[in-house]
């Protein structure tokens, strides 16, 4: 079609001054063929762009799953566009018959609380563990094994630093109101016990070291000690690890229920454990800086907040 306007615009430059019939007939023809081509030409822009529509549509068709279960590329379109959800990409398989895998985009919970709003998690953090909030900058839980071990190492911590929050804490606060007169925490080591230090650290050794064998045996090989050694005859079952129950660990039972009601108790000791760890590590911070404990250092500041601040520690006396 593009040759035949070629001849007729050369018939139509060689034309003379007065155009016969021929010629205007010659005229006629051109613009007819002119026209043709300006549809033809049109068609294929529109079939073009009707194309490319319709392929973005069904790529964005595919982020909204409510899309994929009616069918709808339209409403799958306006949920992924107008949602505004973040994407991640996934991998599923493809329906049976073929064997080839697509990406697909699916929306991220928007319900799933982080540790800073708007903040995307590390794929190995799915929110499936207690107290896990997205919060891993340097990538020590990659590792399916590691992340195994740092959440265990992190419970017991969290344990420890509670035991120890309490017994910082709360005999301070009784022996300064003057209920109890004990000792600081921090000189519970120069007082004299029943017997000297050295049994003490031997029976303390001794005693921790066998419940701490058992705790690291049951992470190698879960449900190896769920037999009570005191009474064989109990024996625990259906138990996680980290998560012993029974009699002597779960006495009221609270481990029992509905996975939410365990996974929101766990969490909520894994929240007061990692608060436990940060005032510990205060109170020992207060100590180096004041030479008194956390009690008497709230009771000076009550008094005087204007001076008695932690900036005071620090300022040349």
């Amino acid at each position: 079609m593009a040759s035949q306007a070629a001849n007729h615009t050369s018939t139509l430059l060689s034309l003379p001054d007065k155009p016969s019939f021929h010629t205007l007939l010659t005229l006629s023809h051109f613009f007819t063929n002119t026209n043709q081509i300006k549809t033809h030409l049109q068609k294929n822009q529109l079939n073009m762009a009707s194309a490319c529509a319709s392929s973005a549509i069904a790529a964005v068709a595919f982020s909204s799953p409510s899309s994929q279960k009616s069918g709808s590329i339209v409403g799958a379109t306006k949920a992924s566009f107008f949602g505004g959800r973040k994407l991640r990409v996934n991998r599923f398989a493809a329906p049976s018959g073929t064997r080839s895998s697509v990406a697909v985009c699916v929306a991220a919970d928007p319900d799933r609380p982080l540790w800073f709003p708007g903040s995307t998690p590390p794929p190995w953090l799915d929110g499936s563990l207690p107290g896990d909030f997205g919060f891993d900058p340097l990538g020590l839980a990659s590792d399916p094994e590691s992340l195994k071990w740092n959440q265990q190492a992190e419970l017991v911590h969290c344990r420890w630093a509670m035991l120890g929050a309490a017994g910082i804490f709360i005999p301070e606060f009784l022996t300064k109101i003057g209920i109890l007169n004990t000792p600081s925490w921090y000189t519970a080591g120069e007082q004299e016990y029943f017997t000297d230090t050295t049994t003490l650290f031997i029976v303390e050794l001794v005693l921790i070291g066998w419940a701490e064998g058992r705790r690291w045996a049951d992470i190698i090989k879960p449900g190896c000690v769920n037999t009570d050694p005191i009474f064989p005859n109990n024996k625990l079952t259906g138990t996680d690890v980290g998560y012993p129950g029974g009699l002597w660990f779960d006495p009221l039972g609270w481990g029992s229920g509905s996975p939410e009601k365990i996974k929101e108790l766990r969490t909520k000791e894994i929240k007061n454990g990692r608060l436990a760890m940060l005032a510990v590590m205060g109170a020992w911070f207060q100590h180096i800086y004041t030479g008194t404990g956390p009690i008497d250092n709230l009771f000076a500041h009550l008094a005087d907040p204007g001076h008695a601040t932690v900036f005071a520690a620090f300022s040349p006396k």
